[in-house]
């Protein structure tokens, strides 16, 4: 098994990244389904997120509405830590058991987190490398306005809460500049995949 980090700041393209990844062959454990997995009504964070923020994040369906959520907690940085404290341990239990089941294959297992640097990842994880999708601020901010229909606000808010591009950036091994085309991404995308093949010479 050949296990890669793979991490971006929101709006950097990151999700057109690991899907290219896994048509070159790539086994995804993707921590943002894995994070919302967790929550759900049979999921193992979910008692605890309700005891922490009430039963006013509660969708009518008796589901954890996400927007409610989010709202608190893009708002409060001590409510965002509360939520992390919940859900990132359980997320890492989740990953650790899949990468048990890859250790002794030959696949590249990349893991995509969000929120790896903020999270400690590179310690939490039997990392071979970390690949960061990169995009200058300005580009990410017109990525989540203009083709995912956020509100300028809040898209600033979502990427203020995360660790600055420069901490980023001095955690990556390898990284992709997104500020092409997809054609152009493509490309770099084969080029990483080329990087990752030679992790198992290493």
């Amino acid at each position: 098994m050949i296990a890669v980090g793979l991490t971006g700041g929101i709006g950097s393209g990151k999700s057109a990244v690991s899907s290219r990844l896994v048509e070159r062959g790539a086994v995804l454990l993707d921590a943002d389904a894995i994070a919302r997995a967790v929550v759900e009504p049979d999921g193992e964070a979910f008692g605890a997120v309700v005891a922490r923020f009430g039963d006013g994040v509660l969708g009518p369906e008796g589901a954890i509405d996400r927007g409610a959520l989010a709202a608190i907690v893009f708002a409060d940085p001590a409510a965002r830590a509360d939520l992390e404290a919940i859900v990132h341990p359980a997320v890492g239990r989740v990953v650790a058991a899949a990468l048990a089941k890859e250790v002794q294959t030959d696949d590249v297992v990349v893991l995509d987190i969000p929120l790896l640097v903020e999270a400690g990842g590179r310690d939490r994880y039997p990392l071979d490398g970390v690949l960061v999708v990169d995009a200058p601020p300005e580009v990410a901010l017109r990525r989540l306005v203009e083709q995912r229909g956020m509100a300028e606000a809040d898209a600033k808010a979502r990427m203020a809460a995360q660790a600055p591009r420069e901490e980023r950036l001095r955690q990556a091994d390898y990284v992709i500049l997104n500020i092409g085309s997809l054609e152009e991404l493509s490309l770099m995308v084969d080029r990483a995949w080329q990087w990752i093949e030679g992790l198992r010479t290493r």
